[in-house]
Order: C-alpha cells, then sequence, then structure tokens
C-alpha cells in the first residue's frame, strides 16, 4: 500500500497502511523537524492590472506561479444586477434555492458572512455526530505528532509505524468505522484536533476557513499560509487571512479560489 497523504476527508493524514513492526527508541534529543502544511486551496486576490482572459483560461502559473484550476467555492451575493454578474469570475449555473456558486469577483459582490454563518452552523450540527460518534474513546493524538516524531527521528521511527500508530487509536476507529457504516455524512479525521478543541472552536475554525481556505496570496503579493497542519498553526494563518479580507470585504478588490 502506498504511504502518500489521502485525500479530503483526510486530506492531511497518510491513508491506513499495514502493520509495522516498532521500531527501537533513542535517548538521544535530535532537532524537532516539524512537516509543513497542506495547501488544497489557495485564495489569491488579484492585482488591478491583471484583465480577467487568463482567468477565464485557468492560466495561472505564469501570473502567480501557482498551478491549480479556479474553483468554485465562493458564493455570489443575491439579486446582483446584469452588469455586476458579469464581473463575477468561474459562474456556475444556478440551481433553484441555492447559492449561486462562482470562483472569484469583486469582494463587495461575494457573500463572505453568509458563507461564514453556514459554514459554522454546519460545523456545530457535524461536532455533535462526532461527539456520539468518539463517546467513551480517549482524546487521540492528531497525525501531525506522528509524523513530525518520524521526520525529527526518520531511522528510529518509520513513516509506516507513525502511520499504524496513527490509525491504531480507538478513537480513530471509531470515525473510521462511522465513514465506513454512513458514505453520505463523513467525518474529516484530518480535523481530529479542531474536533477535539470544543465546539465552538471547531465552528470558528470551518467558518473562517470556508472563506480563507489553505493559504492566501494578497493583492502585493505577500503569502499567508499556515507553518504546519498543527491546529495552532492554523489558527494563526486563519487570523491573518481573516482581517486580510475584512480590509476588502466591502470594496472591488477581486478575489478568486484556486484547487491546487
Amino acid at each position: 500500500m502506498t504511504t502518500h497523504t489521502a485525500a479530503r476527508n483526510g486530506q492531511r493524514v497518510p491513508n491506513p497502511p499495514a502493520p509495522a513492526a516498532a521500531q527501537p527508541t533513542s535517548n538521544s534529543n535530535p532537532s524537532v523537524v516539524r512537516p509543513t502544511a497542506t495547501i488544497t486551496t489557495m485564495i489569491v486576490c488579484l492585482p488591478d492590472e491583471l484583465s480577467r482572459e487568463p482567468l477565464t483560461a485557468h492560466q495561472l502559473d505564469p501570473h502567480f506561479g501557482v498551478s491549480g484550476t479556479l474553483q468554485p467555492r465562493f458564493w455570489a451575493k443575491p439579486n446582483l444586477y446584469l452588469w455586476q454578474l458579469r464581473h463575477l469570475i468561474g459562474r456556475t449555473k444556478a440551481v433553484k434555492n441555492q447559492p449561486e456558486y462562482c470562483a472569484g469577483g469583486p469582494a463587495k459582490l461575494l457573500q463572505l458572512t453568509g458563507m461564514r454563518h453556514a459554514a459554522g452552523v454546519g460545523a456545530g450540527i457535524r461536532h455533535q455526530l462526532w461527539q456520539q460518534t468518539v463517546q467513551g474513546t480517549r482524546p487521540a493524538q492528531p497525525w501531525v505528532t506522528f509524523h513530525t516524531r518520524h521526520l525529527t527521528e526518520p531511522t528510529k521511527y518509520s513513516y509506516e509505524q507513525a502511520a499504524a500508530d496513527f490509525w491504531q487509536q480507538p478513537r480513530i476507529s471509531a470515525m473510521r468505522a462511522h465513514n465506513a457504516a454512513n458514505v453520505g455524512t463523513p467525518l474529516a479525521v484530518d480535523e481530529l484536533e479542531m474536533l477535539q478543541a470544543g465546539i465552538a472552536a471547531y465552528q470558528h475554525y470551518s467558518a473562517m476557513t470556508a472563506i480563507c481556505g489553505d493559504a492566501l496570496r494578497t493583492a502585493e503579493g505577500a503569502n499567508l499560509a499556515p507553518a504546519s497542519d498543527a491546529f495552532a498553526n492554523r489558527v494563526t494563518y486563519l487570523e491573518q487571512a481573516v482581517r486580510y479580507l475584512a480590509g476588502i470585504e466591502n470594496t472591488g478588490q477581486r478575489l478568486v479560489a484556486v484547487s491546487l
């Protein structure tokens, strides 16, 4: 079985591996090596001088050094005029009684507040389901803990052993059992640390991530991103990204979501 990073749900954790033999430990204290953050969605704020033609052609790499495709992540504000709709980027076909999705456009035409609210409400429902699923199990260590140990001592603690130790935790097994039995309502194993932080923390995390993605490139060319997948590092990134988006939310500054 391969040990590459799995896709969502579980984009920041490895695929379940075959059991591996335990490796001997060492009494030495090597320098801690932390894994880099997993970035699958980037929010890109567009310079004013950039025309929309390269965006409609999905030619992002020459302009931003970003290899990816536009992602219809944002909600357009309701009841926009036709001339306003023309400024949206990557609009999808509207569905009755559903928000109109687009890859981006001027911030003032996007329903960022509504997106945050909906994501927070959905997160509250998922957290209640998660609590029922893991009731009676001990708190588990997130994948980043095992991955960090492997990177710090790769010859003494293999990737295979790290992955096995992660997946063998009872709380993780409970989540996997739920996902196997309920394909339509999966619990994201890669959000374990966020879920364990409590319902309010998980709602805030989900609400901010809905509009900030995993990384953000400002109109000035600065890149904001978490230092690792640890919850504390993701919160640091979200603080910076939310503050930046709040400053442009009611302006004509264009932004797009990109799947990497």
